[in-house]
């Protein structure tokens, strides 16, 4: 079968990032169409977003503002219904990416068999070259990966070694970060997508854990990369650093409960190292404290 590539992109409020990206990756040879749903925004997006449909463009709006992975299943599934898609780049709008680094993420499923979602190295303006590729993690690790000084302190504990990252052209991963992705678009439907109970964070790791449950792999290409400003577009959204906290707080409980599922002890251990992130970021705040790392 013949590959079919479409890419989506999700936006909210944020139709000037979304309009940067398509005049990068519109002449791509490798896409056939991109399909930009808008989350229901409140400003004027839906409105200046219509101005770039054209032949290869498709706006589509979401009755309501489910959240990322509500948004970009809404996009797959436009994607591959209407354009007989066979695989989907999920891009979030502040990325930039060639279209050599899109042939050689396409190239990854023809050669693994097994593979159902495929990244390249992560650029980011603000802290350099991510590993945007770590394994799946228990509840004790999960909970270092929150906080800003275990995360700094502790980040060897739960992730890769960096062994890993430096031989090879690719290696096997068990989470991608979201930024940007491109996914084998059946396997993604029938693994049931994004988890749509959760409106932001952690969506990254649930598709790993259903992934994994299936027997599909998840690549991270170590031989091209891709621009990202690390959590503009969420910045713009959610101002204030707390309220993000808060939110994250959600998503990891529903995560730890479903997916890892803990026990009612666990639960209430989590909600109290939620309240010491919580004293940790006030001081920062409070005393200009830089506690460091970036959010996964």
């Amino acid at each position: 079968m013949i590959p079919r590539l479409n890419c989506v992109i999700l936006n909210y409020n944020d139709a000037p990032t979304v309009e940067n990206l398509i005049a990068q990756i519109h002449d791509y040879q490798i896409l056939e169409q991109i399909v930009v749903v808008d989350n229901h925004s409140t400003d004027d997006s839906l409105e200046r977003l219509h101005l770039l449909a054209d032949d290869k463009v498709t706006v589509i709006c979401a009755k309501a503002n489910g959240g990322y992975g509500s948004g970009n299943n809404l996009g797959v599934r436009y994607a591959v219904n209407h354009n007989q898609a066979t695989h989907v780049l999920i891009a979030n709008p502040d990325i930039s990416v060639s279209e050599a680094c899109l042939v050689k993420l396409l190239q990854a499923f023809e050669k693994r068999p097994q593979a159902a979602v495929v990244t390249a190295r992560m650029e980011d303006r603000q802290y350099g070259t991510l590993r945007n590729g770590w394994p799946l993690r228990s509840f004790t690790k999960e909970l270092l990966s929150m906080g800003p000084v275990s995360r700094r302190l502790l980040g060897s504990f739960f992730d890769y070694p960096d062994s890993r990252f430096q031989t090879g052209r690719a290696m096997y991963v068990d989470v991608v970060h979201g930024s940007m992705l491109m996914v084998d678009a059946a396997r993604f439907l029938e693994a049931g997508g994004y988890d749509e109970e959760i409106f932001l964070y952690q969506e990254e790791a649930v598709l790993g854990h259903r992934m994994k449950a299936r027997g599909y792999r998840s690549i991270l290409r170590l031989d091209c990369s891709y621009g990202h400003e690390h959590s503009a577009s969420i910045s713009k959204t959610f101002t204030s650093q707390m309220r993000r906290q808060r939110l994250r707080e959600e998503s990891e409980l529903y995560y730890m409960k479903h997916y890892l599922h803990i026990n009612p002890l666990q639960e209430v251990f989590a909600r109290l190292w939620f309240w010491g992130i919580r004293v940790e970021i006030w001081v920062a705040a409070r005393f200009g404290v830089c506690t460091g790392g970036k959010e996964d």
